[in-house]
């Protein structure tokens, strides 16, 4: 969930800037000057998204914030993320809930000491404690771990080659055309509209290194969380999330949190998640060694 809200504010972001570039005559008139500002541009934007990720995730899942226990499981959830929170080295989190029938958390935040750590109730309810303790670990790791300020710094520098790229396309476009229709071109409106649609599709590919990216780093928390609560719990954990989300019956919103992809192919490069089975098969190796 933490990479489609991440991903969904950077590219309204990485557009939004692209148009103030375009209007502030900022384009492909010296090239050195471009890349600049699209180094400017393109980081400043990946981590403006990276800010507003915990204000985002709040308002878009609804979740509330545990500020006081109101029974005795979300006095366990602190309980169990400062404990984890204290073993991984980190500052405490805050701790959510979100009203959702799906399985799921996910951890955001800019900063490892001051991160949001959110569970939806359909997870609370369908697993146990020591399910539930794994799924926190995980989170809890990819805090540690800083993957979202990597994250972010990845995004920023694929941002730099989006901005710069499609600028520099949008004026040699914009060249051929003034020179065979003497002096014709592109125009203001039609520079913005090429420019817009190339980095849609740049992004698109950038997106790819981006969500490979977030496949290696979930085996590298699901390390973390057997370490924090127990290999074991961390593979029934998954084996839970795999019984109750086959292929035929995971809802389209779940399968856009990429818990479980639907189908392999081209549809693989976008999955911000490995397969259930893969994860569990690495823990199982690192078990056997």
């Amino acid at each position: 969930m933490r990479i489609i809200l991440y991903l969904a504010t950077n590219l309204a972001v990485l557009v939004l800037l692209g148009i103030v570039m375009s209007v502030l005559g900022i384009d492909t008139a010296q090239t050195s000057g471009l890349l600049f500002f699209a180094a400017l541009f393109g980081v400043g934007g990946s981590f403006i998204s990276l800010a507003m990720s915990k204000w985002i995730a709040k308002r878009s899942t609804k979740a509330r914030v545990i500020e006081e226990p109101q029974n005795q499981t979300e006095k366990w959830l602190l309980e169990t993320v400062h404990r984890q929170a204290e073993l991984a080295g980190i500052g405490m989190p805050e701790v959510a809930i979100f009203d959702a029938k799906e399985m799921n958390a996910f951890a955001t935040g800019m900063k490892r000491n001051d991160a949001l750590v959110a569970v939806s109730a359909g997870l609370l309810q369908n697993m146990d404690r020591g399910e539930v303790e794994a799924v926190l670990a995980h989170e809890i790791s990819h805090v540690a771990n800083g993957d979202m300020v990597t994250l972010a710094l990845i995004q920023g520098v694929l941002n730099t080659f989006v901005i710069f790229l499609s600028r520099l396309a949008a004026g040699i476009i914009d060249n051929v055309l003034r020179s065979d229709r003497e002096g014709g071109g592109l125009g203001f409106l039609g520079y913005m509209a090429v420019t817009i649609v190339l980095e849609i599709v740049l992004g698109l590919f950038a997106s790819i290194i981006v969500m490979w990216f977030s496949r290696k780093r979930e085996f590298r928390a699901d390390s973390g969380a057997a370490s924090l609560a127990g290999r074991q719990k961390m593979i029934d954990a998954l084996r839970r999330l795999q019984a109750n989300h086959e292929p035929s019956k995971l809802p389209d919103q779940m399968a856009a949190f990429g818990i479980r992809p639907k189908e392999g192919g081209l549809a693989s490069l976008f999955r911000s998640h490995p397969p259930l089975e893969a994860r569990i098969a690495a823990l199982q190796s690192f078990e056997a060694e």
